[in-house]
């Protein structure tokens, strides 16, 4: 388990692209602009895609920060091995996505911060429990169900045995909290005095956020995205959320998923720096999955593009065709 924990936690967790921006505190808001009621307008479209990587890498251990030409040359080195794991299309194969027309990936940038994580001050996630381990390998020893990975799966029999982003239940880089994707990393919110909406483009998944101080939900109450309430401390939106379904991970992304979600407590802040970013940090809690808190911090870009759609269920062939494949594979190695 620890190989596969540490294979996957190496892998670079995509989001938004920009220099490093300080923390929330430190930054001016003169330049970010207003609603008619006076809050911090955070309304539009924003999109979170770089190249650093989720986790700072062995070989920069010391290091919590690049030169704007070392960020750049990171960016430009792994948008070409991305570029270069792009394979031909089988004989008879349609072929499937491909990343250099991912437009993403067409703008190779990476922050100036060395990894996503800013605490702990390594800049890596903390070990799980020993108690949350021994949870993960009972699991994983019967049926591996239920199947908190996004991608992926322990089985073919039914769709129960596959991850919960295949099953068109929660986009493979929503989170939350909101990391990578290889595309559709993008959300658009919207605002009232009494309610925040976010809309996210992968799988079409929407959070809404009351500000009206109304009490949470009971601890009965599950949901797959948790239940938010947000306030204003200055001009910082923070969402708590609470609530989660142990049916998916206390934190996960697209080949990871460490823990039960049921006692996660999540807390997001956004922070419009000015025009064109809106700064985005997260706290991860789960002390029955981690040895301490832990969190991340990544800028946001606004853009001038819409979102679009994401039918998950109304096209997911993919699921289909790929229990189908199973029978058919059965049909043939029976005797």
């Amino acid at each position: 388990m620890q190989r596969t924990l540490t294979r996957s936690l190496l892998l670079p967790a995509l989001v938004a692209a920009l220099a490093l921006v300080a923390p929330a505190a430190a930054v001016a808001q003169s330049e970010a602009p207003r609603t008619p009621w006076g809050d911090p307008d955070l309304g539009g479209v924003w999109d979170y895609w770089t190249f650093t990587p989720l986790q700072r890498p062995e070989d920069l251990a010391d290091r919590d920060t690049l030169t704007d030409e070392e960020a750049a040359a990171l960016a430009q080195e792994l948008n070409a091995e991305a570029l270069a794991r792009d394979l031909a299309a089988p004989p008879g194969s349609p072929g499937g996505y491909s990343q250099a027309v991912w437009t993403d990936r067409a703008r190779p940038t990476a922050l100036t911060q060395t990894s996503l994580i800013v605490d702990p001050p390594d800049g890596r996630i903390p070990p799980l429990t020993p108690e949350a381990e021994a949870r993960e390998e009972a699991r994983l020893a019967g049926d591996g169900q239920p199947v908190r990975i996004r991608v992926g799966g322990y089985g073919t029999d039914g769709p129960e045995e596959r991850g919960v982003a295949e099953r068109c239940l929660l986009g493979f880089s929503t989170g939350p909290p909101m990391l990578p994707g290889g595309y559709n990393n993008n959300i658009q919110v919207f605002q009232t005095p009494d309610a925040i909406v976010l809309l996210l483009e992968m799988n079409h998944d929407v959070r809404v956020v009351p500000l009206d101080g109304r009490p949470a939900l009971s601890g009965d109450v599950r949901q797959w995205l948790g239940s938010s309430r947000g306030r204003w401390e200055g001009d910082t939106l923070v969402i708590d959320t609470r609530n989660f379904t142990d049916r998916t991970a206390s934190f996960g992304v697209t080949g990871l998923a460490l823990g039960s979600a049921e006692g996660l407590h999540l807390v997001e802040r956004f922070t419009r720096v000015n025009g064109d970013t809106l700064l985005y940090e997260f706290t991860v809690n789960d002390p029955a999955t981690f040895t301490r808190p832990f969190s991340g911090r990544l800028p946001m870009n606004r853009s001038d593009l819409p979102l679009y759609e994401y039918a998950c269920h109304e096209g997911n062939y993919g699921m289909e065709n790929l229990l189908r494949g199973a029978r058919a594979e059965e049909r043939e190695a029976a005797p």
